[in-house]
C-alpha cells in the first residue's frame, strides 16, 4: 500500500519533503487512512469524514517512524493534519515506513521529548498531539501553519539591522515606521476587574514603549463589545429585576416567588459539572435557603415586612433575576434596555483607564454602530463562498471547511490543536447561541455564527436575513479592517482570545481579502490569577479595579506589572505587591537623595564639576553597561522585568558610589549623578509610571502645572530649620504645647508641601509605626480567646461555643483545612491570653460558654 493514491492524495512517499526544523521528536508511528474509509471528493473528505476521524474512526494503517535518534512513541493523526500535509506538501522527517504491527496500541503512550521536556496537556479537539509535540520540542510547525504571530512561540526582536537568532522574529512594520494596531477591547457588562487591568496596562506599555523609546509612530484602534450575549443577558435580568423589586408584593408572594426560582435553580446545580462554579452556586444556594429559613421563622407583621422583604431580595438577587428571564425574558424587546447597560459600563471603563493612566486609544470603535458595515461584510464573505446561509431561520455561519480546503487558506492558524474543540467553541458563540435549536442549524459544529437570527427579548436590527444582530468574531474583522485596511501590524489582545475568538477573526478576515496577511503579529497578554487561583466573573471572585486602586496607587500596579513578563502569567496578591512596592521604595529613596544632593551642591560656576577619579570611572562604565542591557531587554519581546532588574543595580551601584564618598569626606559628583537619575526618570516615563512633565522624583499629585518643589523648597528648608531649633528649646524647657505642634507640622504639615525627603523624618515615623505595632499586639494579647472571631461576622456566620467559625458569610460550612487554620489562631491566642493575664496576675482562662 506504501506509495499508492488514496482518492486524490498523493503518495505517501510525496509527504517526506521537509524536516521541520533543527531537532526532530520522537513520532515512531503515523496514521494514513485506508482507501475504504475516504469518501470520493475533496469536500466529503474534508467535512463529515474529517470529524469522524478525529472522534476515532476505524479504517487507520499504520507505518513505522523514526527519528535520527531513534525512539519508541506510538501517536495517530488524524485526516484533517495529513490533509493539511498534502496541501503544504509536507509532513514528518521520514526514515523508514514498515508494515503496521500485529497489535498497535489504543492508547498513545506518553511522548518522549529530545529536550527532555514534558509532555503536551490532552487535548478534546479532533487533532493529535503532534501540533503540540512540535511546539513543545521547538520545532517549526509554519509548513502546517501558516501562522500571523510567531507560531513557533519565537521572541520578538526590535533590532533592527540585527541578524536574528534561531528563536527569534524581527519585528517589520509594513510602512516603515508607521505602525497599524488593534486591540480587542472589553466586553461591556460588568465593572472592570484586574484582568483588565492585566491586559490594558500591559498593552499601553508596548505601545508606550514602541512610540516613546523606539520612535514607531503608532496608530491604535480598539473595540468596546457593546452587543454580546452576556451584555444581553445581564441587561434583560437587570430590568426585569428592578421592575420586580418596584412592585408593591408582600413578603409571603416574594417567598413563594424565590422558592419557585430555587426550584430552577437546583435542577441548574445538578447540571453543572465544572467544579469551581458548582462551589459557587452551593454557596449562592446555602446564603438564599439561610435568609428563607431566616424569615420563615420571624414573625410577618407590617412592621418588619419591609426589611424582611429586602432581606429575601438581596439573598435571591442572582437566582431570582435567572428565573425571571426564563419566565419573561422574551418580553423585553426595547433596544434602549440594551444599549443603556454597556454604555454604564463603558463609562466606568474609561473612567477606570484614566485612573490607571492608560492612554485612550486613537480610534475607539462600537459594534452597535457599526451594524451596516457588518453586514456590507458578511455579505461579501458569502459571495466569496465561505457562508453558508439558512433561509428559514436567519443565521449566517461561516463554512469553516469550505474555508479550510481553500489551496490559499488555513483554520485554526493560531491554535490548530483547537481545532474542533467544543466546549472553546461553544463559549465563542455565547450562552444564547447553543441551545440545541441553534446547533442543529449549523451543517458542522465546527462553523460559527456571522449573523444571529435575534429571538424574542433580543436586540435587532434589519438586515437581508432578517431580524437579528452580528456575531461576537465578525464585529472585530469588520471595524478593524474599516479603520486599519486589509491588513494590520499589530492585533493584541488576552491569551483567552487566541481561540476561538482570533482565529475566527483571521478566518473572516482572509475570506473577505481573499489573502493571508490580515494580521503580521499577535500579542496576547498572559492570564492573571488572584491568590493563585483562577479568577472569573462567572465564579465572583475577581477584585475591580477601583477596589484595587483603594489598596494600592496606579504606579504599585504598573510596576507590578512591568516587574513582569507580558505574556506570562501573573499572580495578583499581597505577596506579589510587596515586591513591586519594595521596588518603589528603592527607586523614591534613590531620587531623594539625588534631590538632596542638587540642593545641597553648586549647580553653576567653577564648582559645579569635579575631577573624575577611578570611583567616578567605575560608577559612569556601569551606567553604559546598564543601558545597553536595558536597551537589549528593550528589544528582546519589550522585556521590562530585565530592563527593571538592570535600572535596580544601577541604583545599587550608585548608593555604594554614594556611601564610599561621604565615608572618603568627598562629594559625590553631582553631573554624574544627575544622568543616572534623569536616565531612570525617562525611562519610567517611557513605561508610563511617571508623567512626563515631572522632574526627578516621583510627583506628589497628578495634574501639576508648576513645579511646587523648586519654588518652594528654599522656604521650606529655612523654615524646617527654624522648626528644629524651636523643637530644641522646647525640649530644654519641658514645653509640651510646642512639642505637639511642631510635631504636627513635621508629621502632617510639610510632608504635603514636598519636605518628606528628610531622611530623619522617615526614621522617626518608622519607629513610631514600631511603636504603634507593638501597643497593638499589648492591645492583641488582652482579648479573651472566645471573642477573637466574633467581630468578623463579614467573614464568618456561624460559630461554635468557643467562639470558632463553623461557616463562611454566605453560610457554606467551612472546609477542615480551614477550620484547622482556625483552631490553631483560636489555641495561639488562647496561650497569649493566659500570659497576660499570668501577668496581671488574674489566674486562669475563663470558659467561651461560661
Amino acid at each position: 500500500m506504501v506509495g499508492e493514491p488514496v482518492h486524490g492524495l498523493p503518495p505517501l512517499s510525496s509527504f517526506i519533503s521537509l524536516c521541520y526544523g533543527p531537532r526532530s521528536t520522537r513520532i515512531d508511528w503515523v496514521a494514513w487512512p485506508d482507501a475504504g474509509e475516504l469518501a470520493s471528493g475533496r469536500d466529503r473528505a474534508r467535512g463529515r469524514n474529517r470529524e469522524e476521524a478525529g472522534r476515532g474512526m476505524v479504517g487507520w494503517s499504520q507505518f513505522r517512524m523514526s527519528d535520527f535518534q531513534g525512539g519508541t512513541h506510538h501517536d495517530r493523526v488524524p485526516l484533517s493534519l495529513l490533509f493539511r500535509a498534502k496541501r503544504r506538501q509536507a509532513c514528518f522527517p521520514l526514515v523508514s515506513a514498515l508494515p503496521p504491527p500485529p497489535s498497535p496500541p489504543c492508547t498513545p503512550s506518553p511522548p518522549r521529548f529530545l529536550s527532555g521536556g514534558h509532555a503536551p496537556p490532552v487535548l478534546d479537539g479532533p487533532l493529535a498531539l503532534v501540533t503540540s509535540h512540535l511546539r513543545d520540542v521547538g520545532g517549526y510547525v509554519t509548513p502546517l501553519v501558516t501562522s500571523a504571530w510567531p507560531c513557533r512561540r519565537r521572541r520578538v526582536s526590535l533590532a533592527s539591522g540585527a541578524p536574528a537568532e534561531a528563536d527569534e522574529e524581527v519585528f517589520v512594520p509594513q510602512h516603515g515606521k508607521r505602525v497599524l494596531w488593534y486591540s480587542c477591547g472589553p466586553t461591556v457588562y460588568d465593572a472592570s476587574h484586574m484582568g483588565h487591568a492585566r491586559s490594558y496596562i500591559s498593552f499601553d506599555i508596548l505601545r508606550r514603549v514602541l512610540t516613546q523609546y523606539f520612535k514607531y509612530d503608532v496608530f491604535y484602534c480598539m473595540n468596546v463589545t457593546d452587543i454580546d450575549d452576556k451584555i444581553i443577558v445581564r441587561a434583560r435580568q437587570t430590568w426585569l429585576l428592578q421592575n420586580y423589586s418596584q412592585q408593591v408584593l408582600t413578603v409571603r408572594q416574594v417567598l413563594a416567588d424565590i422558592k419557585e426560582a430555587m426550584t430552577t435553580f437546583e435542577g441548574k446545580l445538578k447540571a453543572e459539572t465544572d467544579p469551581d462554579k458548582l462551589a459557587m452556586l452551593e454557596r449562592i444556594n446555602g446564603r438564599l435557603q439561610e435568609a428563607v429559613r431566616l424569615v420563615e421563622q420571624r414573625d410577618t407583621k407590617q412592621e418588619q415586612s419591609d426589611e424582611q422583604r429586602q432581606v429575601l431580595l438581596d439573598a435571591g438577587r442572582d437566582v431570582l433575576a435567572g428565573w425571571l428571564d426564563k419566565e419573561m425574558g422574551s418580553s423585553v424587546t426595547d433596544n434602549a434596555i440594551f444599549s443603556e447597560l454597556p454604555r454604564r459600563f463603558e463609562e466606568e471603563f474609561h473612567k477606570d483607564m484614566e485612573a490607571l493612566q492608560v492612554l485612550p486609544a486613537d480610534v475607539l470603535t462600537r459594534v452597535s454602530e457599526y451594524i451596516p458595515e457588518v453586514i456590507a461584510y458578511v455579505q461579501k464573505i458569502i459571495a466569496n463562498g465561505y457562508g453558508q446561509v439558512y433561509e428559514a431561520q436567519g443565521s449566517v455561519y461561516f463554512d469553516t471547511a469550505a474555508f479550510d480546503c481553500s489551496e490559499s487558506h488555513h483554520y485554526a492558524k493560531l491554535v490548530p490543536e483547537a481545532y474542533g474543540d467544543k466546549k472553546a467553541l461553544s463559549e465563542g458563540e455565547g450562552e444564547l447561541s447553543v441551545s440545541e435549536e441553534r446547533l442543529n442549524e449549523k451543517r458542522s459544529p465546527n462553523d460559527f455564527a456571522l449573523w444571529k437570527a435575534s429571538k424574542p427579548g433580543e436586540p435587532s436590527w434589519d438586515s437581508p436575513w432578517g431580524k437579528g444582530r452580528p456575531g461576537w468574531h465578525i464585529e472585530c474583522s469588520a471595524m478593524a479592517s474599516c479603520i486599519l485596511g486589509e491588513s494590520m501590524d499589530i492585533h493584541s489582545g488576552g491569551f483567552d482570545l487566541k481561540f476561538p475568538h482570533h482565529d475566527n477573526e483571521l478566518a473572516q478576515a482572509e475570506a473577505f481579502y481573499e489573502n493571508d496577511h490580515w494580521v503580521r503579529y499577535f500579542l496576547h497578554t498572559g492570564h492573571l490569577t488572584i491568590d493563585g487561583c483562577k479568577m472569573s466573573k462567572s465564579l465572583k471572585n475577581f477584585i475591580t479595579i477601583k477596589e484595587a486602586l483603594q489598596k494600592y496607587s496606579a504606579r504599585q500596579i504598573r510596576l507590578l506589572f512591568l516587574l513582569h513578563a507580558w505574556k506570562d502569567t501573573l499572580d495578583y496578591s499581597d505577596k506579589t505587591m510587596e515586591i513591586a512596592l519594595e521596588y518603589e521604595k528603592t527607586i523614591k529613596e534613590f531620587f531623594l537623595t539625588i534631590k538632596d544632593l542638587l540642593r545641597t551642591t553648586p549647580s553653576t560656576g567653577v564648582q559645579a564639576w569635579d575631577k573624575w577619579n577611578q570611583e567616578e570611572m567605575t560608577l559612569n562604565n556601569k551606567y553604559q553597561e546598564k543601558r545597553q542591557r536595558v536597551h537589549e531587554a528593550l528589544c528582546d519581546n519589550i522585556d521590562t522585568r530585565t530592563a527593571l532588574d538592570n535600572v535596580r543595580e544601577l541604583v545599587t551601584a550608585s548608593n555604594s558610589y554614594i556611601a564610599q564618598a561621604q565615608q572618603l569626606k568627598r562629594r559625590p559628583n553631582r553631573c554624574l549623578l544627575q544622568t543616572i537619575a534623569l536616565y531612570i526618570m525617562d525611562l519610567l516615563k517611557v513605561f508610563g509610571a511617571i508623567p512626563t512633565d515631572c522632574s526627578i522624583g516621583f510627583p506628589q499629585a497628578s495634574g501639576q502645572t508648576i513645579n511646587l518643589e523648586e519654588t518652594l523648597m528654599p522656604y521650606l528648608s529655612a523654615f524646617a530649620t527654624f522648626r528644629d531649633q524651636v523643637r530644641q528649646s522646647a525640649r530644654e524647657q519641658k514645653a509640651t504645647g510646642i512639642l505637639k505642634l511642631c510635631d504636627e507640622v513635621r508629621d502632617s504639615i510639610l510632608p504635603k508641601l514636598g519636605q518628606e525627603e528628610e531622611k530623619r523624618l522617615l526614621k522617626e515615623a518608622k519607629k513610631r509605626e514600631q511603636e504603634a505595632a507593638k501597643a497593638a499586639k499589648d492591645a492583641q494579647r488582652k482579648i479573651p480567646p472566645w471573642e477573637l472571631f466574633l467581630n468578623e461576622k463579614d467573614k464568618y456566620s456561624k460559630f461554635d461555643d468557643k467562639g470558632i467559625p463553623t461557616h463562611d458569610s454566605e453560610g457554606a460550612e467551612l472546609k477542615k483545612s480551614a477550620l484547622k487554620k482556625l483552631v490553631k489562631l483560636y489555641e495561639a491566642q488562647e496561650k497569649k491570653y493566659k500570659e497576660y493575664l499570668a501577668e496581671k496576675g488574674e489566674g486562669k482562662v475563663a470558659s467561651g460558654d461560661s
